[in-house]
C-alpha cells in the first residue's frame, strides 16, 4: 500500500466511525485499486460487507460514509456507483505536487523504515569440494535481492553464507587424496575445482563400497574434529580452493556475502545438547538423543523425533542449525532471521524452529522466516540438467548466457550497420547476459518452479531484463538526442499532467513506495519485477508517437515537465533494477 492509499484508508476509517460509532473503529474499508480508470483510481467496497451487520442497503451505508468523508485535499468529490461502491479519483493538482516532491528526493519518495532492525539473510550456501550448480542460483539471487531491499529500507542486514565446510565428506576426501594425490593436502592450488569435484565423486564411491575405507574416513573426521595438524591443514587448503571458485561466481553476479560455515558453530554443538537436556526436551531413542515434534509423524503415525545427537555421539545438520540460530539471536542480536533455501527443506526448518521455540531460545520479538523456492526446470518441464544428465554448473550457465547475449548484440549491430568497440560489446553482453538470468528467476513467484529458457530471458520484448534495460537506455537516448542533462532540470520544475498517458505514468510512478514496502514484508521480489515491467510499458505508451505525447518537440513548459517524467521513470527503473542486483546500461 503506497502513501496515498494509506492516507485514503485512514480517512475512510475515520468516516466509518463518524457515521456509525466507535464500535466500527478498525473495520477494514476494503480499499482497492479501481479495475477500470473510468471509475477513478480507488474503490472502497466496505458498504457491501456492512449491509447485514447494519441492516441497511449498501448504497445508504455508502452515502452515510461519504457524508462524513473529507478527502477534498487530494481527491475529487467521491461518487457512489452500482450497489454501493465508493469511487475515488485523485486530483490532478495533487498528483503534480507529489511528483514535484519525489523529483527532488534522492529516494524517490520511499521513506526509510521507522523501526530499523538487525536482520540476517542466510543464502547461497554451497558445499566445499563441490561446484556451485543451478540449484544455488535461486538462493543466491533471491537472497541478494532481499538483502538489498532490506538495506535500502534502512535495516542493519547481515548477509551470511552458511557454507557446508564440515563433516563426513572431508574424512572421505582427505582419505582418498592421501592415497592418490597427497600433494593436494599439503600444497595450495595443487588442484583446480573440477579435479576436486572429480576426486570427491570417486571418494564417495569408495566410501559406499569399501568398509575399510569407510572406517579410515570416519577416523579422519575424528582427527579433524580433534584438530590434528596435518588433517586441519589439508581441510583449510580444500576449503580455500573451493572458496576461490565461489568468489568468481559471486563477482560475476555482483553478490556480497560473508562466509560463516558449519565449522564456525562446531565448538557450540555440545552446549546445544546440554541445554536441551536441561530443558527436559531431550529423550533417548534407539541410542540417539532426540526431541519429539508436534505435528510431525512417521509412517506408523507415531510422533517423529528430530535427532540432535546420533547414537555414535556425532552431530547432524539440525544440531548445527540450532547452534547457528542461538548464536544469531544471542551474539548477532538479530530480530528477523531469513533463510533462503529450496522448498524441499521446509519440513527441516519447521522442525528445528519448533525445537528452538520449545527450548525458549527465541524471544517474542524475534521472527524466524523460511523463504522457500521451487525448482529450475528445463524446457522439457523436468529438472534442469545437462544432456548427459548431470546437474548444470552455475559457471557454465552464466557463461552461456553471456555468449548468447553477445551473439544477439552482434547480429543487431550488423543489421543496424552500427560500429561499436570491443569494450562496448563485451560490457553490454556481460550485463545483458547476467541480468537476463537474474531477472528470469526473480520475476517468477519464488514458490513456483520455473522453466529456464535462454531464448525467452534474452528477448527484447516481454517481461525480461533486456526489455527493462532497453527502456532505461531509451530514456538516456532522449537525453543525448536533445542535449539534455536531467540533473540540471532543476528542483523547482512544475510538473503538468494533461494527457491520459502522462496521468497513467504519473500514478504508476507514485506506487513505488508501496511496492518496495510489500517486498520488505512478504519477501517476494517478483512484485518489484511486475511493477518495473508495467512502468516500462506505461512509459512506452507515454512516449509512443501515436498514442502518447511529444517530448523534445513539445512547447514549454510542457517540454520540461515531460522531461521530468522521463527522468523520474529512468531513476525509478535504475533504483528498482539495482534492488534486484541488475546494473543498467546507458546505451544498448
Amino acid at each position: 500500500m503506497n502513501a496515498t492509499q494509506e492516507q485514503l484508508r485512514l480517512k475512510l476509517e475515520q468516516a466509518l466511525v463518524a457515521a456509525f460509532g466507535d464500535e466500527y473503529a478498525g473495520v477494514d474499508p476494503i480499499l482497492v485499486t479501481a479495475s477500470n480508470p473510468k471509475f477513478g483510481d480507488y474503490q472502497a467496497n466496505v458498504a457491501l460487507s456492512l449491509s447485514k451487520r447494519l441492516g441497511q442497503q449498501p448504497r445508504a451505508i455508502a452515502s452515510a460514509i461519504v457524508e462524513k468523508l473529507d478527502v477534498s485535499d487530494f481527491c475529487e468529490t467521491p461518487e457512489i456507483a452500482g450497489p454501493g461502491f465508493i469511487n475515488l479519483k485523485l486530483k490532478v493538482a495533487y498528483l503534480e505536487a507529489q511528483l514535484n516532491a519525489i523529483q527532488a528526493d534522492s529516494r524517490l519518495g520511499v521513506p526509510k523504515t521507522e523501526t530499523p532492525k538487525r536482520e540476517i539473510v542466510d543464502f547461497s550456501s554451497p558445499n566445499i569440494a563441490k561446484e556451485m550448480h543451478v540449484g544455488h542460483l535461486r538462493s543466491t539471487i533471491l537472497g541478494d535481492s532481499i538483502a538489498r531491499i532490506l538495506e535500502f529500507q534502512g535495516h542493519d542486514v547481515l548477509r551470511l553464507n552458511h557454507v557446508g565446510d564440515w563433516g563426513t565428506q572431508f574424512g572421505m576426501l582427505i582419505t582418498y587424496l592421501r592415497e592418490v594425490y597427497p600433494e593436494a593436502l599439503t600444497t595450495a592450488n595443487a588442484l583446480d575445482i573440477g579435479d576436486l569435484v572429480s576426486f570427491y565423486r570417486k571418494a564417495k564411491q569408495r566410501f559406499d563400497e569399501d568398509e575399510a575405507f569407510q572406517e579410515t574416513a570416519r577416523q579422519e573426521v575424528v582427527r579433524l574434529q580433534a584438530g590434528a595438524e596435518d588433517t586441519l591443514h589439508a581441510w583449510k587448503l580444500l576449503c580455500e580452493q573451493s572458496r576461490r571458485e565461489f568468489q568468481i561466481i559471486y563477482d560475476l553476479l555482483d553478490v556480497q556475502v560473508i562466509e560463516r560455515g558449519e565449522s564456525f558453530y562446531n565448538p557450540l554443538l555440545p552446549s546445544v545438547v546440554e541445554d536441551l537436556a536441561k530443558s527436559g526436551l531431550l529423550v533417548e531413542n534407539q541410542g540417539a538423543q532426540v526431541v519429539f515434534l508436534e505435528g510431525f509423524t512417521n509412517r506408523e503415525g507415531e510422533p517423529m523425533p528430530l535427532i540432535v545427537q546420533k547414537s555414535d555421539g556425532g552431530y547432524n545438520y539440525a544440531t548445527t542449525d540450532l547452534a547457528a540460530l542461538r548464536y544469531r539471536i544471542q551474539q548477532d542480536e538479530a530480530k528477523r532471521i531469513i533463510y533462503v533455501t529450496d522448498s524441499g527443506q521446509s519440513n527441516h526448518f519447521a522442525q528445528f524452529f519448533q525445537v528452538a521455540r520449545k527450548a525458549e531460545w527465541v524471544p517474542n520479538d524475534v521472527e524466524l522466516v523460511h523463504v522457500p523456492f521451487g525448482l529450475v526446470l528445463g524446457e522439457d518441464g523436468k529438472k534442469f540438467k545437462t544432456r548427459s544428465g548431470d546437474t548444470v554448473r552455475l559457471r557454465d550457465l552464466l557463461d552461456e548466457a553471456v555468449i548468447r547475449a553477445r551473439a544477439d548484440l552482434e547480429a543487431r549491430l550488423k543489421e543496424e550497420e552500427r560500429e561499436e568497440t570491443e569494450e562496448f560489446i563485451s560490457e553490454v553482453a556481460e550485463i545483458v547476459g547476467i541480468s537476463a538470468v537474474k531477472y528470469a528467476d526473480l520475476s517468477q513467484n519464488r514458490t513456483s518452479d520455473y522453466i529456464f529458457s535462454y531464448d525467452k530471458m534474452l528477448d527484447l520484448k516481454g517481461n525480461t531484463a533486456p526489455y527493462m534495460l532497453y527502456a532505461y537506455a531509451r530514456i538516456q537516448g532522449i537525453s543525448r538526442k536533445g542535449g539534455i542533462n536531467f540533473a540540471e532540470l532543476g528542483e523547482n520544475v512544475k510538473v503538468l499532467l494533461q494527457h491520459e498517458t502522462e496521468l497513467a505514468l504519473a500514478k504508476f510512478l507514485l506506487q513505488l513506495d508501496g511496492v518496495i514496502g510489500s517486498v520488505e514484508q512478504e519477501l517476494l521480489p517478483n512484485r518489484l519485477c511486475e511493477y518495473l515491467y508495467e512502468l516500462s510499458k506505461k512509459f512506452n505508451q507515454f512516449y509512443d508517437r501515436n498514442q502518447g505525447v511529444r517530448v523534445l518537440e513539445a512547447e514549454e513548459p510542457l517540454r520540461t515537465s515531460r522531461l521530468v517524467l522521463c527522468d523520474l521513470t529512468a531513476r525509478t527503473l535504475r533504483l528498482g533494477l539495482d534492488l534486484l542486483g541488475i546494473r543498467v546500461l546507458e546505451r544498448m
